[in-house]
């Protein structure tokens, strides 16, 4: 029997995300905007196909090959005809649709490999059986065999993404180390290098190191943007004891279809700012220029409640297991204007809240710079996986003097969280239909002060090339220790670049505290529309959520490794184990059986201790976290956060046993089915799926109807290409 954290389960939850009439709200010209920004969006997603996994591509294109010729239904016949039970059809669908909602075959939340919950030779028996495979034997031969033994493989190192022996990355060649990682960062330092939208090759060539640093780009060959005074790193470097190649190229089939499409969209822009924003992508994508993307953001924040939101490039980096490199995205929505005006009021109260988190003056941002703070109904989310709320843009130099941008997307909220109360696991029974009726609303709540007041706080002490410090540095002193501040960050150096493989996490641990901390305040509870007693529920259930999500974060942590494969998960459970360690029993753990005479376990909250112990406790560890990021003090940030991360079965809990009692009872992550926009007589057309594994398999065969034979051979070729990297 195969683990079931390694197969996803038949009766997964799986909704469409609406957008209707969002959508038939816009105008023919925003329709047509919002079309074209999609358009680029999802033929840029497809590039997590190749940052996850050296077989993800392999498996894309082997599943499109055999639903374009026979859709889900026609396939039924022949799956019966195979052999398949109806569990074990229904298995592959579930299989095929967590390959188009994750962009590969690794969860988005959580890294994790999974599989076909189907044997092998029963898959197998159904692509033989298959129309396609009638059509072109040779083909899908070849390709069954280049991507069936790591379809199914669970060998150790394969069970997860990280580096070297942690798992398996493909932003790294396999022959990359964590060493590795920090010398190329060290180098793209040196020569002010961004690392989001790179991936690093090695090769030794006569004993001597050698680093092909890779930058996504249409543009292959090795030359300026003359045009717009820009200039190129391309080329070879001799650095310490080894030589670096910076190159340009990598998924270059894919960002010049980006390019493409944004130029379409551009014509259909509603002002200049976005126009210059578009300008700027398509500099980016095409020569592989981060400061471009940098100058396309800054236009980004200064176009002001548009109609149709979007953004995209190489985002997030949660999944490099470094921390510095971005997985790619894009997303296009519209704006839901009646939730809007509550975040623009929380917008407005920002000046008087910050001054309520628990760090001195000198340790928040010399002025707030007030963002838009918007609800967005997602039309397009291109990546591989869709958050709830988002911050950006994630360049540090921008947000900390030019400002971010926060969204709440509204229609992923309406169905993310919905649960049924026989499938909470880990309350009491009174605490469930508390949780259901309010978790929604508190989670809107949190969401809310995470993204602005979160992510939008806290300053970083920097001293810049010139010698220039952006503090007072004979006068700020630490508020733990009372002396002169003793480090910050240099030159180039960024909070991603020094605090590395512990970033991410870190900084969503940070404004998740900040949430907790400030949902205490009945102004901001007033700004989302919740008084008295109902205020006084959505305060207990948000920290009664946070409690209970840390303990199943315990599902995202790999005891092999002792390493955590998902930041939030990682933060959550850093925060429950501050709050347990608070005492005076404000939260209670105990491990129990259950009814079903498995082993359970119960997490409860004295909610009369919230405002006391657990004020106090997330107060003393917010001003922590915030007086080590500011000073770039990576060594105590790092020793203070590792900690409480810490998975032991020492102490008072063994979260080990828990652990095993968190996957025993574990509910798999839901998956959106999204709508795709065609332009047809003129006008756009707005196509929707049902909310079922049928339904996202065939929004990904029609997503791609005009060229999709010629998109799985360049995304084969970018496979093949590479192949020898990963041995």
């Amino acid at each position: 029997m195969v683990d079931s954290q390694y197969y996803l389960p038949n009766d997964i939850g799986i909704s469409a995300l609406d957008c209707r009439e969002a959508f038939r709200l816009l105008s023919p010209k925003e329709q047509l905007y919002a079309h074209y920004l999609s358009r680029a969006s999802w033929y840029g997603g497809l590039a997590v196909l190749i940052q996850t996994s050296p077989e993800s591509a392999n498996i894309y294109a082997l599943l499109q090959k055999l639903f374009r010729a026979q859709a889900p239904l026609q396939l039924k016949a022949t799956a019966t005809a195979a052999g398949l039970s109806a569990e074990e059809y229904q298995a592959f669908l579930v299989y095929a649709a967590g390959i188009y909602a994750n962009m590969g075959n690794y969860k988005s939340f959580g890294d994790t490999k999974f599989i076909p919950n189907l044997p092998k030779e029963k898959f197998k028996a159904l692509v033989w059986e298959s129309l396609v495979f009638e059509e072109s034997p040779r083909d899908i031969e070849a390709l069954w065999g280049c991507c069936s033994e790591p379809l199914y493989s669970l060998e150790d190192k394969l069970k997860q993404l990280g580096l070297g022996d942690k798992g398996i990355t493909t932003y790294f060649s396999g022959n990359c180390c964590l060493e590795d990682a920090e010398f190329a960062q060290k180098f793209l330092d040196s020569k002010k290098l961004s690392a989001y939208n790179t991936r690093l090759f090695k090769t030794e060539i006569d004993g001597k190191r050698c680093y092909e640093v890779r930058l996504a780009s249409a543009e292959k060959a090795d030359c300026c943007d003359a045009e717009k005074g820009g200039e190129t790193f391309c080329g070879r470097y001799e650095f310490e004891d080894a030589v670096f190649s910076v190159k340009r190229g990598d998924y270059s089939f894919l960002m010049e279809k980006v390019c493409q499409n944004l130029e379409k969209a551009k014509a259909h822009a509603a002002n200049e700012n976005q126009k210059k924003m578009l300008e700027e992508y398509i500099r980016s994508f095409t020569y592989g220029s981060v400061d471009a993307h940098k100058e396309g953001s800054r236009y980004w924040i200064k176009d002001k409640g548009p109609i149709v939101e979007s953004y995209i490039g190489f985002i997030e980096s949660y999944r490099d297991p470094f921390g510095s490199r971005g997985e790619f995205e894009g997303f296009v929505a519209v704006v839901n204007k009646a939730m809007s005006a509550r975040f623009s009021q929380l917008v407005s109260s920002a000046e008087v809240l910050l001054p309520e988190l628990p760090w001195p003056p000198a340790f928040e941002k010399d002025s707030f710079l007030k963002p838009d703070f918007t609800s967005l109904d997602v039309l397009t989310f291109a990546g591989s996986g869709i958050p709830a709320g988002i911050n950006i843009p994630n360049y540090d130099d921008i947000r900390q003097t030019e400002g971010f941008k926060n969204v709440s997307l509204g229609n992923v909220l309406a169905v993310a969280y919905a649960t049924q109360k026989d499938k909470l696991t880990f309350l009491e029974e009174n605490d469930k239909d508390l949780y259901i009726k309010w978790k929604g609303p508190s989670f809107e709540v949190q969401v809310g002060l995470h993204e602005l007041l979160g992510h939008g706080s806290g300053k970083l002490f920097v001293q810049d090339d010139k010698g220039k410090f952006n503090f007072d540095e004979t006068a700020v002193r630490n508020p733990e220790t009372g002396e002169l501040i003793s480090s910050w960050y240099k030159g180039s150096e960024t909070w991603d670049s020094k605090f590395s493989t512990i970033a991410s996490s870190y900084e969503e641990c940070r404004a998740e505290c900040v949430g907790l901390y400030l949902c205490l305040n009945k102004e901001v509870l007033s700004i989302f529309g919740h008084e008295g007693e109902d205020a006084e529920e959505v305060v207990y259930v948000n920290w009664l959520t946070m409690v209970r999500a840390g303990l199943l974060g315990l599902e995202f942590y790999t005891q092999e490794s002792k390493s955590w494969r998902q930041a939030h998960m990682q933060a959550r459970f850093v925060i429950l184990r501050v709050l347990l360690e608070a005492g005076e029993g404000l939260v209670g753990l105990k491990e129990c059986t259950g009814t079903d005479g498995r082993p359970d376990a119960v997490i409860t909250l004295d909610r009369s201790k919230i405002n006391t112990v657990g004020k106090s406790a997330i107060q003393r560890f917010l001003c922590k976290l915030q007086v080590h990021k500011a000073t770039a003090d990576v060594e105590g940030g790092r020793a203070l956060y590792e900690g409480y991360s810490a998975v032991t079965a020492d102490g008072t809990h063994d979260f080990l046993r828990l652990r095993e009692t968190v996957l025993l009872r574990k509910e798999a992550r839901k998956m959106f089915v999204q709508a795709n926009t065609f332009f047809k007589d003129d006008a756009v057309k707005l196509v929707e799926y049902e909310g079922s594994a049928e339904g996202l398999i065939q929004s990904f065969v029609e997503r791609f109807s005009d060229d999709a034979e010629e998109v799985e051979a360049q995304l084969l070729e970018m496979t093949r290409t590479d192949s020898t990297c990963w041995c």
